[in-house]
């Protein structure tokens, strides 16, 4: 019996653990970025996703510089370029001062007919979405927590499946 339930163990903490690794590889959830362990430059620091002219939304939050904003900048901004079919044609997102947030929203440009959205976010890497229309083309001052190392700490998968081992193993001695 004591064979079988090792056996039964192993293969869950297996098969927790290669879940776990398909799950990282298959999506990117820019959603759940945790701010960095290592310590801020300075008070209520925080980071935005950076990128200049990226071709789409995905590619500028992927490869976006991991760096700390500077101390006179307070906000992230995007600015959208896309065409009347809402092809986006460049996307740039970076740290902002409260003077480059002022004129958030769309505008049409009939002679290129294009339009420019434009988003500011308070927040550590608040910019995750595009501006696509006056809904979402706003200043949006959340209050968030910005310091590192704020959170609580999430179980991962492995933790699960040593956690369920020796209860497996804590009942067998029993």
């Amino acid at each position: 019996m004591l064979p079988l339930r090792h056996a039964l163990a192993v293969a869950v903490v297996q098969i927790f653990i290669l879940s776990e690794n398909w799950a990282l590889a298959k999506n990117i959830n820019f959603y759940n970025v945790r701010p960095p362990l290592d310590p801020t430059p300075f008070p209520n620091s925080f980071k935005c996703f950076t990128c200049e002219n990226a071709g789409d939304n995905y590619n500028c939050n992927r490869w976006a510089e991991d760096k700390w904003c500077p101390q006179n900048t307070q906000y992230c901004l995007t600015v959208h370029h896309f065409t009347s079919h809402g092809r986006s044609t460049s996307i740039t997102k970076k740290c902002a001062s409260r003077s480059e947030c002022h004129f958030v929203g769309c505008h049409h440009s009939r002679d290129s007919d294009h339009t420019e959205c434009r988003s500011c976010c308070e927040g550590m890497i608040c910019n995750v979405e595009l501006p696509t229309n006056h809904t979402n083309a706003v200043f949006a001052v959340m209050h968030a927590q910005r310091t590192s190392g704020s959170g609580v700490p999430t179980l991962c998968l492995p933790v699960l499946a040593w956690v369920f081992v020796l209860l497996l193993i804590r009942g067998h001695c029993s």
